[in-house]
């Protein structure tokens, strides 16, 4: 009988530098050393390690550097594009990456449609993240659901989001699965999208194999299961949290120096400042945890009783 395996597939590194909250203070999204992402993950029964870092491969080839014949470390990467028509954010976990096709995707990223069809064209596995992340109804729901159409895969349990925005995703994914013909079967992938140790391989997919080359076969062929944890807003603070701490710790000097002294010495003062209104945060958690609520129960209002429902019931 195949074994599973198991490997958390959205998980983010040092390498992950820039951080889209408050980008003026230089802060990166993550100050995880790859080679502790490594021992936290198979410490939770992770077979494969993958780092999927915002636009960066540097993470997984510094990985592999310290661990050349590691047969147990997938090179991936979470590619941010967009969706032309609205501007939507949409981010991609790819599997396989490569440094070639790594810098051959960067002048696409504008258009999430260019950077599939280069994707297909080097036949490289690739999932569609958090669904409904980015979306606050810029373009109407059946719309932004063609999507589907275009990914071998989707991330239906991500670490971050809540269990009602999972389900719904995992809903969508069944509905499109109990259409497709079985070799155009939607695999259903899962990760923690943790930006902190805390969370690494809290969740995961398993897959059929003994090797990575058969964990990646098995993915194509639909047989990926999602497993672990949902996020609520304590999750998202709490990264948020971790991140600060090991920001201003790099501010003090027991970090990656990003910035010069001068820069260093004000962002210090600012944080300072700021101290009263930690609080924050949190708050931005809530606020968002809230909002995402929302738009779980307006898609799937769409889902049961739109045209757009009803055209996704025929997929």
């Amino acid at each position: 009988m195949t074994p599973m395996l198991r490997a958390d597939l959205h998980v983010h590194s040092c390498h992950s530098k820039v951080s889209g909250t408050l980008p003026f203070l230089g802060s990166r999204d993550c100050y995880s050393p790859p080679a502790d992402v490594y021992r936290v993950a198979k410490a939770r029964g992770m077979d494969l390690v993958v780092l999927t870092d915002h636009d960066s491969i540097d993470g997984a080839l510094e990985l592999l550097d310290a661990r050349p014949d590691a047969t147990d470390v997938i090179v991936g990467e979470e590619v941010s594009c967009l969706l032309p028509d609205g501007g939507i954010p949409v981010h991609l976990g790819v599997y396989g990456m490569t440094e070639s096709l790594h810098r051959e995707l960067q002048p696409l990223r504008r258009s999430v449609f260019d950077v599939i069809a280069r994707l297909r064209e080097a036949n490289v596995f690739f999932s569609l993240n958090h669904l409904l992340h980015f979306y606050r109804g810029q373009v109407p729901f059946g719309d932004y659901l063609r999507l589907l159409d275009e990914v071998p895969a989707i991330e239906v349990r991500n670490g971050t989001m809540l269990a009602a925005h999972n389900a719904l995703v995992e809903r969508l994914a069944e509905r499109r699965r109990a259409a497709a013909a079985p070799m155009a079967r939607l695999t259903m992938v899962a990760g923690s999208d943790a930006h902190t140790l805390r969370r690494v391989g809290l969740t995961w997919t398993s897959a059929p194999g003994r090797t990575r080359e058969d964990f990646l076969l098995s993915l194509r062929q639909g047989l990926g299961r999602p497993g672990g944890r949902h996020g609520t807003s304590a999750t998202v603070a709490g990264d948020a949290y971790g991140v600060i701490r090991r920001y201003l710790g790099a501010l003090a000097g027991y970090g990656p120096r990003d910035l010069p002294p001068w820069r260093r010495a004000a962002c210090l003062a600012f944080a300072g400042v700021t101290l009263p209104f930690q609080f924050m945060p949190l708050a931005i958690a809530l606020t968002g945890k809230a909002r995402e609520r929302r738009e779980v129960v307006r898609a799937a209002a769409h889902l049961e009783g739109s045209p757009a429902g009803n055209a996704l019931e025929r997929l």
